[in-house]
C-alpha cells in the first residue's frame, strides 16, 4: 500500500490538532489540504489511522477477563486501576477519544473532495472512495458511542447525550453533543451510504466493501434493538459472504492460530492497546472457559493453559495475529450470530436455528457437533446468547452487549472485581456504562460530561 511519506507527515500533524478542539493554537494549513482524487485515496489508505487505535476502556471494564493483584500493582498505571475497577475518576489520556476522530477527520476530508465536486464525483473510483469514507466515518462513530454514551433507548435517545458528529474537515468548527438518536440516525445513514457506493469485492486489505456495510448495518440495528432490520442486513451481508473458517484446518498448538485478514473478516480494526486484556496479563474468565465442551475446538485455538498461575488462561485466538492490540472489526462469524439473535427475536426460529448451526459446525471437531434443536424462542434466545459470548470472546463486543442487555431484566448482570480484599461492583444500567469523557476535551472543547 503505497504512501507518500511528507504527505503523510502534514497529515499527522492536521490530524493530531482536529475534531476535539483540545488545542488552543492551529497551524495553518490552508496550503496543504488534499485536493485530488490521489489525495483522497492516500487518506483512506493510511491504515494506521484509519483501522486502528478504537477504543477499548469498554472492554478492560467488562467480565470477560480478571487479572491478579501483582499485575494490578505492577502493570497497571493509574488510569488503568481506576478503569478496572471502575472508579469513574476524572482523566486526561484523550488518545482513546481522539484517535477515532483522526478516522473521522480522513473520512471527511475525502467527502469534501469527491462529494462537493472538487473532482469529477461520477468515476467508479469517485464512487467507490466515497463509499469507503462514508463506513470510516460511521465505524469510528459507533465504536466512540458504544464507550462513550449510554445504552440506546427508544423512550431516552431523544434525550441522552451521544458524541460529537464531525460531518465537516473544518476544524474551526465547534463540537456540540448531538443526542444518542441522532448520533445513531447518522451512523445508519453513513453506512447506507457506503453500501450504495462500495463494490461487491475488494482486494485492498483493510478496506471496506458491500458486504462490510451489511454488516454494520447489522451490528447497529442489533445494537439499536431493531431485529427486523438486524436480521434483514445480517441476511443481506451473508448473500455477499458467508465463508467461515474450519477449526479442525487451524493448528492449535501455535502461538497465534488465526491468520490476519482471514476469510472471516469483512473490515479489519484493532483497538488503540489490549492493555490489561494482553495475551501475559488478562486471565480468562473461569466460568466463561469451563463453558466450552471438550470437542468445542475453540478451546484450544482460543485459549493458552497459563504455567502462574495454576488453572488459568490467556486469550491467543485474535483475529489479528497478535497481542497488543484487540480486534475490533467485523466479521462472518459476528453476522452469523446477529442473525440468529435477531430471527429468534422476530419469530424466524428456523432461520435462527440455521444460523447457529452453520456455525456451530465450523467450530467443533468433525463429526462432533450436536445440531442445536431448542424451539422455545426464550430458551434458544438465551443459548444464543450464550454462544454469542464464547464466539466473540475478547472481540470488542461484551461491554456493548453488556450495556443493550441489561435493559432486559432477564440478562442484567451485576459485575464484580475482587483486589487485595476489596470487592467493587458494577451495576446494570450504571451511568457508568457510559464512560466518562476526558477531562481535557470537556474543558477545552466546552462539551458537557457524562451525567453522574
Amino acid at each position: 500500500m503505497k504512501i507518500y511519506i511528507s504527505f503523510c507527515s502534514v497529515y499527522a500533524m492536521l490530524a493530531f490538532c482536529c475534531c476535539t478542539n483540545f488545542l488552543e493554537v492551529k497551524p495553518d494549513i490552508k496550503m496543504v489540504i488534499p485536493k485530488s482524487l490521489q489525495d483522497a485515496e492516500l487518506l483512506l489508505n493510511d491504515y494506521a489511522t484509519m483501522n486502528t487505535g478504537y477504543p477499548i476502556y469498554g472492554e478492560w471494564s467488562a467480565d470477560e477477563y480478571y487479572i491478579t493483584a501483582e499485575t494490578f500493582d505492577a502493570r497497571l498505571d493509574f488510569d488503568l486501576r481506576n478503569t478496572y475497577t471502575w472508579m469513574d475518576i476524572i482523566y486526561d489520556d484523550v488518545s482513546q477519544w481522539q484517535r477515532p476522530y483522526r478516522t473521522v477527520f480522513n473520512a471527511n476530508q475525502v467527502i469534501e473532495i469527491i462529494d462537493k465536486g472538487k473532482v469529477d464525483n461520477n468515476t467508479a473510483k469517485a464512487k467507490s472512495l466515497l463509499g469507503v469514507a462514508h463506513f470510516f466515518r460511521a465505524f469510528a462513530f459507533q465504536q466512540l458511542v458504544e464507550v462513550f454514551a449510554p445504552a440506546y433507548q427508544v423512550t431516552t435517545a431523544s434525550t441522552e447525550m451521544g458524541i460529537p458528529l464531525r460531518l465537516s474537515p473544518d476544524m474551526d468548527e465547534p463540537s456540540t453533543r448531538a443526542s444518542v438518536q441522532e448520533t445513531y440516525n447518522q451512523i445508519v445513514q453513513d453506512y447506507k451510504e457506503a453500501s450504495y457506493r462500495l463494490p461487491i469485492d475488494e482486494g485492498i486489505k483493510g478496506r471496506p466493501f458491500q458486504a462490510s456495510a451489511y454488516a454494520g448495518l447489522a451490528r447497529t440495528y442489533l445494537v439499536m434493538g431493531k431485529f427486523e432490520e438486524a436480521y434483514a442486513y445480517a441476511d443481506s451481508c451473508l448473500q455477499l459472504n458467508s465463508d467461515l473458517m474450519d477449526f479442525n484446518d487451524l493448528k492449535s498448538g501455535n502461538s497465534l492460530p488465526i491468520a490476519r485478514f482471514n476469510i472471516e473478516v469483512l473490515f479489519a480494526a484493532i483497538s488503540a492497546t489490549s492493555g490489561p486484556m494482553n495475551l501475559n496479563y488478562g486471565l480468562v474468565d473461569s466460568t466463561l472457559y469451563k463453558s466450552y465442551a471438550p470437542t468445542d475446538l475453540r478451546k484450544t485455538i482460543f485459549f493458552r493453559a497459563n504455567t502462574y498461575p495454576l488453572d488459568s488462561y490467556g486469550y491467543k485466538g485474535s483475529y489479528d495475529n497478535g497481542m497488543a492490540n484487540l480486534f475490533v472489526g467485523l466479521t462472518t462469524s459476528e453476522v452469523y450470530f446477529i442473525k440468529a439473535e435477531a430471527a429468534v427475536r422476530i419469530g424466524k426460529i428456523d432461520a435462527a436455528l440455521t444460523a447457529l448451526n452453520t456455525l456451530g459446525v465450523s467450530r467443533y471437531e468433525r463429526d462432533k457437533y450436536v445440531a442445536v434443536t431448542e424451539r422455545n424462542p426464550a430458551s434458544l434466545l438465551s443459548l444464543i446468547l450464550k454462544e454469542r459470548q464464547k464466539e466473540l470472546v475478547f472481540r470488542g463486543r461484551r461491554w456493548s452487549d453488556l450495556k443493550r442487555l441489561n435493559l432486559d431484566p432477564r440478562f442484567q448482570k451485576t459485575l464484580k472485581r475482587e483486589i487485595h480484599g476489596i470487592v467493587y461492583q458494577l451495576e446494570p444500567n450504571s451511568r457508568k456504562y457510559a464512560y466518562r469523557i476526558p477531562e481535557i476535551v470537556v474543558n477545552n472543547g466546552k462539551i458537557p460530561q457524562n451525567i453522574r
